[in-house]
């Protein structure tokens, strides 16, 4: 198991938030859980220094474009990009140093995923830098993927048979268990199982970390296959658990 950095952006700062409260019609729903005072760069060149590859910079809205331009820049080839990504932009992120971009809502239409869009994206970002970002909530016991800023729900529903379908048009998944995303209050372990039993690519899995033994546990009920991104729990981000124990952690796994 890998740990995933992330960079989430608002407005040009460096943040953490709570998972599904970032609404286009309504900004002060946002329930931001820490600004940082460092810059994107200075996170970026923190993770280069680390040795920490495949972390990702997010865009939560506009406003962000040169910060997560100057992050990508800062460690060329070591971070994803995610945030509005479509056809016309993703060459911009990949010129700027991304290693694959990341994309949501682009590809889906109505509840569904639109394979036309997938493929026009395919044919500027090729299969091996491209992440597709499966971010879900529960409902009836099953996990739908959301989109629109993790506020609509799809029709396409967590499993085997979508993660295989999927796997053809992407080199890696990206989920947030948006229910529990930022609230340092426990991870989805229903569903970190799931991914690793049935991802045939890379997984990262995001949400709900707020102790260090849930690297263990993610570990454990990941079959070892499912990456791990922390946000708002770690000491950089404000948080309880100091970054500097998830490096010991990762030498010693």
């Amino acid at each position: 198991m890998k740990f995933r950095p992330c960079i989430d952006l608002h407005q040009g700062k460096v943040v953490q938030i709570v998972g599904g409260s970032l609404q286009e019609s309504d900004q002060s729903s946002l329930k931001i859980n820490f600004t940082s005072t460092s810059s994107s760069v200075e996170y970026a060149k923190l993770y280069q220094k680390d040795g920490l590859t495949g972390g990702h910079v997010v865009s939560l809205g506009g406003g962000n474009q040169q910060a997560a331009l100057d992050a990508l820049s800062a460690f060329p080839g070591g971070l994803q990009y995610g945030g509005g990504v479509n056809p016309v932009n993703a060459t911009t992120f990949l010129e700027a140093g991304a290693s694959h971009v990341i994309v949501t809502s682009y590809v889906f239409d109505s509840g569904k995923i639109n394979l036309d869009k997938m493929r026009q994206l395919l044919d500027v970002t090729g299969k091996d830098k491209l992440v597709l970002d499966l971010s879900c909530r529960q409902r009836d016991g099953d996990y739908y993927v959301v989109t629109d800023r993790w506020q609509t729900f799809t029709e396409e529903k967590v499993d085997s048979a979508l993660l295989e379908s999927l796997a053809v048009y992407c080199s890696e998944f990206l989920v947030h268990g948006v229910d529990v995303e930022g609230k340092q209050q426990g991870i989805e372990e229903n569903l970190i199982s799931l991914l690793g039993r049935h991802s045939p690519l890379p997984v990262t899995y995001a949400g709900g970390v707020k102790k260090l033994s849930d690297l263990d546990l993610v570990q454990s009920l990941g079959q070892d296959k499912v990456d791990l991104t922390i946000g708002s729990a770690l000491d950089i981000f404000g948080g309880q658990v100091p970054y500097v124990d998830v490096l010991k952690w990762l030498e010693n796994s």
